[in-house]
C-alpha cells in the first residue's frame, strides 16, 4: 500500500508539472529561429586588398551583391555587429556573426576575434571585435571610429510583460584569467578578469521630451553570463525576468543589471540620442520597449578574449 501511495504521489506531481508547462504561452521572437539569413557580398577597397567579403544579417533569405548600406529587411527586428564602414573613402567590413548549422536548420554563431586592416604593407591596424546580435538596427555605413554606438538603434517597441526568456545555446570559451583591450590606436593592453559570453534583456518605459531627449525607467531585467564551455547544446534554457527595483534581489549584479546611460536610439525626429535610464519603474509598470542582446564578450568595445564563441537559436518569450 505504501509503495502504491508513493507511485500515485509521483504520478500526481508529474501531472501538476506537466500542467504548469502546458499552461505556458510561448511566443517566438520574429526571425528568432535563426533559419533565415541575408547574405551580403561586399568588396573592400583596393588599398586594403580589394577582397570581396561575405557579411551576414538576420532576415529573409536573400543575397545582396555590392556595397549597399543595409537596413533591416522583411520586418526582421535583429541587428548584428556585422557592418560595412566607409572611412575617408575606404570601404571595410567586420564580420563577427555567422550563420551556422544547428540540427536541420541554422543558428547564430558569435565570435570574438582580432580584426586586422593592412594598407599597402605600410600599416597594420588590429582591433578586438566581439560578435553580437540584438533587437534593433544599425545605420550604415559607419563613417568614423566613434560612429558605431551612435549609429545603433537600441531596442524595439514592445508592451508585453513576459515572465521569462527562453532559447537554445552553446558556449566555447578559452577561460583565460584576463582579457585584452585592442583599439587599433594604441598597443594591446591587459584587462583584469575573465571574459564571459553574455545575454542582456531589459524592458524599459521610455519617454521623449519636446527636444527629442529620451529617458527611461527600467521595468524588467534579466542578465546571464557564461564562463564555461558547454558539453554541446543546452536546449530550452529558461531565465526568469525580474520586475521593478531589483537591487535587493540576491541575483542582482550592479555591473550588468544596473541602470545605464550608454545606449543610443533614434527619437521621433530620426536623430540618434542617448537613452538615459533615470530610475526603476514600479513592478506593475507596462514597458514601451524591449532590449535584448547576445554577445560573445561582456566587457564593452574593444575588450575581450579572442576565441570566445556563443551560439544561439530559437529565441522565445514565455508568458
Amino acid at each position: 500500500m505504501r509503495r502504491l501511495r508513493v507511485v500515485l504521489v509521483g504520478v500526481l506531481c508529474a501531472l501538476v508539472l506537466q500542467g504548469a508547462r502546458a499552461g505556458e504561452k510561448v511566443v517566438p521572437i520574429h526571425f528568432g529561429d535563426m533559419d533565415q539569413w541575408v547574405v551580403r557580398h561586399i568588396k573592400e577597397s583596393g588599398v586594403i586588398g580589394g577582397k570581396t567579403k561575405t557579411v551576414y544579417a538576420i532576415g529573409p533569405n536573400r543575397t545582396i551583391e555590392g556595397n549597399k548600406p543595409y537596413t533591416n529587411l522583411g520586418g526582421s527586428p535583429w541587428g548584428t555587429s556585422n557592418v560595412m564602414a566607409k572611412v575617408m573613402g575606404i570601404t571595410k567590413t567586420n564580420n563577427s556573426v555567422y550563420r551556422d548549422r544547428h540540427g536541420s536548420g541554422y543558428c547564430a554563431k558569435m565570435e570574438t576575434h582580432i580584426e586586422t586592416c593592412r594598407v599597402l604593407g605600410m600599416m597594420n591596424i588590429k582591433v578586438l571585435a566581439a560578435g553580437s546580435i540584438y533587437l534593433g538596427d544599425m545605420k550604415e555605413p559607419i563613417t568614423g571610429t566613434k560612429d558605431g554606438p551612435k549609429n545603433m538603434n537600441w531596442g524595439v517597441p514592445f508592451t508585453g510583460r513576459p515572465k521569462a526568456l527562453r532559447y537554445d545555446y552553446k558556449v566555447a570559451v578559452p577561460g583565460t584569467k584576463n582579457r585584452i583591450k585592442e583599439t587599433g590606436f594604441s598597443g594591446k593592453s591587459t584587462v583584469a578578469g575573465q571574459d564571459y559570453c553574455i545575454t542582456v534583456f531589459y524592458l524599459q518605459h521610455r519617454t521623449e521630451d519636446a527636444k527629442g531627449n529620451i529617458t527611461a525607467k527600467r521595468v524588467g531585467t534579466m542578465v546571464v553570463k557564461y564562463g564555461r564551455t558547454t558539453n554541446g547544446w543546452v536546449d530550452n534554457a529558461t531565465y526568469e525576468i525580474l520586475y521593478g527595483d531589483i537591487r535587493h534581489n540576491p541575483h542582482y549584479d550592479a555591473s550588468t543589471m544596473g541602470l545605464r546611460s550608454c545606449d543610443y536610439a533614434r527619437n521621433s525626429k530620426g536623430k540618434s540620442v542617448l537613452v538615459r535610464e533615470t530610475g526603476w519603474a514600479p513592478a506593475n509598470e507596462r514597458p514601451t520597449h524591449m532590449v535584448l542582446q547576445f554577445s560573445s564578450s561582456h566587457g564593452g568595445a574593444y575588450v575581450g578574449t579572442p576565441g570566445n564563441t556563443f551560439w544561439v537559436d530559437n529565441v522565445k518569450l514565455v508568458y
